[in-house]
């Protein structure tokens, strides 16, 4: 690898890292890419990978506010990009009859009327945003061909006032947990990473960021048990959020390495096991055979 872009990547990975996110070099790589190219970043992976909290990191990375949507089946663009305040255009109408003016359409169809949302709020910072739009698999497919025209050219069209460019290209960051599949157009628009469950030794690392004052074996073996619990057959397997809380709950138990007893860390699993089938799949046996 070139030393000029190894360089950058270890910039990248340092900067997110003072965000509490620890990045491996492939996603640094694709974040350095976004960057430069000035193109949306997808991220896929499994719920509690990490999505949003690189989003939320890279906001504090460059300086740049955080402007999120998050999407859900039926969005629009009134959710998305603008509405017009009709409360306050009434009120104008009436004013001016009132006073037996004439309302022109142009004064009340104009910005002061137009309540932004994230999209076109993002487009029009002056200081640049990053826009995280979150879940877009959630979102249907006639959302997904509206949202190109605001990632190919970073614009968006308002009938009564026409085009609006954004002056500074803000940075997209769009994620999925893939529920569904999304547009080959889409995907051609963005570069596109996908972030796995850490392994024990990252998820060690992940841990050791963020309850720094945890017991090093606690910390190595709590990893281990949660690397262990995902390859069983769960609903819903626990991500890294879930995995901090619950390391946060062991210390809150007083344990200073992990118990033998399946009994004495089962009161904490309620940070683990988020679903009621599996608070039944996950046993006493299953828990002896992962503590060990």
């Amino acid at each position: 690898m070139d030393n000029q872009l190894q360089v950058a990547l270890q910039s990248i990975r340092t900067k997110l890292l003072k965000s509490d996110y620890l990045c491996d070099e492939q996603l640094a790589s694709s974040v350095h890419l976004a960057l430069e190219l000035k193109r949306p970043l997808l991220l896929e992976g499994d719920a509690g990978v990490g999505k949003t909290a690189l989003a939320q990191a890279l906001a504090g990375m460059v300086g740049r506010p955080l402007i999120r949507l998050q999407c859900f089946e039926g969005l629009d663009h009134h959710d998305a990009v603008y509405e017009w305040n009709y409360g306050r255009q009434l009120t104008e109408i009436r004013l001016a009859e009132a006073a037996s003016q004439r309302v022109d359409s142009s004064s009340i169809y104009s910005e002061e009327f137009l309540i932004q949302k994230p999209i076109l709020k993002a487009l029009q910072e002056l200081s640049g945003a990053v826009l995280l739009i979150d879940e877009i698999d959630r979102s249907d497919e006639a959302f997904e061909a509206y949202l190109l025209e605001a990632l190919s050219d970073y614009q968006v069209s308002i009938p009564e006032l026409g085009t609006i460019r954004s002056e500074i290209i803000p940075i997209v960051i769009l994620t999925s947990n893939g529920t569904r599949d999304l547009s080959d157009a889409l995907r051609r628009r963005c570069l596109y990473h996908y972030i796995e469950y850490p392994d024990v030794s990252r998820e060690a690392d992940i841990l050791r960021l963020k309850v720094p004052d945890a017991d090093r074996r606690l910390i190595e073996q709590a990893a281990q048990f949660v690397n262990s619990l995902r390859k069983e057959d769960l609903e819903k397997k626990p991500g890294i959020a879930e995995s901090i809380d619950w390391l946060k709950a062991l210390m809150l138990c007083g344990f200073q390495s992990m118990p033998d007893d399946p009994h004495l860390i089962r009161g904490s699993l309620s940070c683990l096991i988020k679903t009621a089938r599996d608070r039944v799949d996950v046993n006493d046996d299953m828990l002896q055979r992962l503590l060990v």
